[in-house]
């Protein structure tokens, strides 16, 4: 059977509402996609590979911090984007191993889609073999988008970015970046602005 482009964009849109399993069929989770815009396919396979909880999905969710807050539950593995009416549209997420969890709150200052990798100094000391730099593309470990996180005027280095390992998701395995399927950092990506707070618990 064809692919039909029109129909998955349509998935996509809604997608938040549902877990991502009951709005696509199976042979369109197989399918690596290059979506309009896109450089590179985006693989909808993912979703497959990950337990079906951490699936993105519109939640009740009370909070008092004003809609489009972002709250980051680093116990549970999920990331919740506020929304109006006591929601939260929720997704899965893979956090720091042991030693490298944090927790504050910081700031969106800078977007980027299919971005550089720049592994720290520190993460080359541990890691000799890494890249001093790595342009973006399907195997940059940051995935299809990144969105960097500020407290006050300084750079973190702490990313919100996709992934090349969707298994990973639900896990405690980054040097304390928080990972999403790029599926999900792309909707993710398309609904921050830049000046979004991030609250990491």
């Amino acid at each position: 059977m064809a692919f039909d482009r029109r129909h998955m964009l349509k998935m996509l849109a809604a997608a938040p509402f549902a877990a991502w399993a009951g709005t696509a069929s199976a042979a369109n989770e197989r399918t690596a996609l290059l979506l309009p815009d896109e450089p590179y396919p985006v693989n909808f396979d993912a979703a497959s590979k990950i337990d079906p909880r951490y699936r993105r999905r519109l939640v009740p969710f009370n909070s008092s911090e004003p809609a489009g807050t972002i709250v980051i539950d680093t116990g549970q593995k999920f990331l919740y984007q506020v929304r109006e009416n006591n929601t939260a549209l929720r997704y899965g997420i893979g956090v720091g191993r042991d030693g490298f969890g944090w927790k504050g709150e910081t700031t969106v200052r800078r977007k980027a889609r299919w971005p550089t990798w720049v592994p720290p100094k520190e993460m080359r000391e541990r890691e000799p073999n890494l890249p001093v730099s790595m342009e973006g593309g399907p195997e940059n470990p940051l995935g299809a988008r990144a969105l960097y996180l500020y407290e006050g005027g300084r750079d973190t280095l702490y990313r919100i970015h996709g992934t090349t390992q969707p298994w990973t998701i639900g896990k405690n395995v980054s040097s304390g970046c928080i990972r999403l399927l790029n599926q999900d950092v792309i909707d993710l990506f398309n609904r921050v602005p830049v000046g979004t707070k991030v609250i990491v618990r």
